[in-house]
């Protein structure tokens, strides 16, 4: 069960000022796209009262463990389906308020995606992202990005960062029927674990190095586990293993 938390965790801050944008409503219909395990569905789900709260992921683990916890949790009112919110047929002008917490940055299409999301939407309904700025103000994907040095290439389409550029994200929802777009900075530390030990577990299972590592030979496989230790160790503080990093929370309304 340890695993499950493990992004929670990770992204604890972050989630404070997520949760005080989305100014969840009792009563709100409310859209969560790219839920991961649940945890922005299940505090919407608290808010919202005798409201609901409808939860779309393209993962089946994430789907399975997202109902897994919501059930042990008691919750009734959050709905959670397998399926890409870019193509999934919304029931119109549905929900008061879209949600999503760093679960936007991967549409193949995003004002395609967008416009979707919109229809769902009622007029006048809210929007609230959290999405990552540039890769470069981000310590954790600069610094993990080195331990792989030229072995992982930048990925070619959407990635973690797509959406990280203030004005190409506002051209994208305005193009996609959104008005009223702005942005606010985020700057938090991301966190790892309590210790080295515990925090190199958990980024070989968040950040699929294992995954990387098992297309290497076993001589620069393990290199590469040192450098990646090696940087753990050094931002080991009082707190726990803390990385900078800086985000946007984005929001719009649907034109009317």
């Amino acid at each position: 069960m340890a695993d499950l938390f493990d992004y929670d965790a990770e992204l604890h801050l972050h989630n404070q000022h997520f949760r005080a944008a989305a100014r969840v409503s009792s009563g709100d219909r409310v859209l969560d796209i790219g839920y991961g395990t649940g945890q922005s569905a299940r505090d919407a789900a608290r808010a919202v009262g005798a409201g609901s709260v409808l939860g779309v992921d393209v993962s089946a683990p994430m789907l399975e463990q997202a109902r897994r916890i919501s059930d042990d949790q008691g919750l009734t009112n959050v709905t959670f389906v397998l399926a890409d919110a870019q193509a999934h047929r919304f029931t119109p002008s549905e929900f008061d308020l879209c949600i999503s917490r760093f679960g936007t940055m991967f549409f193949a299409d995003p004002i395609a995606a967008f416009t979707n999301i919109g229809l769902a939407l009622r007029p006048g309904a809210h929007l609230v992202l959290l999405v990552w700025q540039e890769r470069e103000h981000n310590e954790w994907a600069t610094a993990f990005r080195r331990t792989l040095t030229d072995t992982n290439p930048a990925p070619s389409g959407p990635d973690a960062f797509s959406l990280a550029d203030p004005v190409v994200t506002e051209q994208i929802l305005t193009a996609a029927g959104f008005i009223d777009v702005d942005f606010t900075d985020v700057h938090e530390p991301v966190y790892y674990g309590p210790d080295t030990a515990a925090a190199y577990d958990a980024v070989l299972r968040l950040l699929k190095f294992e995954d990387q590592l098992a297309e290497l030979d076993d001589a620069e496989a393990d290199r590469v586990r040192s450098r990646l230790w090696a940087t753990l160790d050094a931002h080991n503080t009082d707190r726990g293993v803390c990385f900078d990093s800086r985000a946007w929370i984005v929001t719009a309304r649907r034109a009317g």
